[in-house]
């Protein structure tokens, strides 16, 4: 299996071995863009792979904080009490670089930015970039796409047209 995060046009494609589509949805990636430096809050590019699945028996909405649920569930008016906090919801899968000097190692190591694909809340625009450089994702499609793929399925994060 292969998950393509295709950043221009903001969706995400879960791919069998034979390459057939078995799953397709909206996403957002980093508002700040594209880019592997630590600090940049941009989505790295290129080859990643799922380096963790956290969040298995928690609920839809469930609030991560350190990739660890606080008890909380997410309800809009919690965004109005904290206007600024990064929102990460449902899950985690959390990302590893695959390219020594592109997105692995140094100062463009994409599992110690604490790179993500997570669930937010369901005001979250989907389809233009918004993330503090994670991947978000619809709370339901999410759940799907965490139980459809294993601990070190393949990553490509494209962010030019093809």
């Amino acid at each position: 299996m292969l998950i393509e995060v295709h950043v221009p046009s903001q969706t995400l494609r879960l791919k069998d071995d034979g390459d057939r589509v078995l799953m397709e949805t909206r996403i957002s990636t980093g508002r700040n863009g594209v880019g592997e430096v630590n600090g940049s809050e941009q989505t790295p590019r290129g080859w990643h792979k799922i380096r963790a699945k956290i969040g298995a028996s928690q609920p839809e909405n469930a609030v991560f904080v350190a990739r660890r649920p606080t008890g909380e569930i997410y309800v809009p008016e919690m965004r109005m009490s904290y206007p600024n906090r990064d929102w990460i919801l449902t899950r985690i899968l959390w990302l590893s670089g695959l390219e020594p000097g592109r997105n692995r190692l140094g100062k463009v190591d994409t599992m110690r930015r604490f790179i993500y694909i997570h669930g937010c809340p369901d005001e979250d625009v989907m389809g233009a970039p918004g993330s503090r450089g994670c991947v978000k994702m619809r709370n339901s499609e999410l759940i799907e796409l965490f139980d459809r793929v294993p601990v070190g399925t393949r990553v490509h994060i494209i962010a030019e047209d093809a």
